[in-house]
């Protein structure tokens, strides 16, 4: 690593459902929720998906919901 070259600017994402004034996430909407999850069906951080705190925990509350109606598989084979 070169510590002379200046590192890039960390670009804050915004967060999806502030953006798009969203207030409430439906686990019955999967392909939305497919959007927060990782290939391997794993839920993605915040870091990565740019969503606030809060509604972070209302996508991994909805996704766990929807595990458990089995309309989202906990494993993708």
């Amino acid at each position: 690593m070169n510590y002379n070259q200046p590192q890039q600017p960390v670009v804050k994402k915004s967060c999806y459902f502030c953006a798009n004034k969203i207030d409430a996430i439906d686990y019955k909407d999967t392909l939305l929720l497919r959007k927060f999850m990782s290939s391997q069906a794993k839920i993605m951080p915040p870091k990565r998906t740019g969503n606030c705190s809060r509604h972070q925990r209302m996508v991994s509350r909805a996704v766990k919901r929807a595990r458990a109606m089995a309309l989202i598989s906990y494993l993708i084979k």
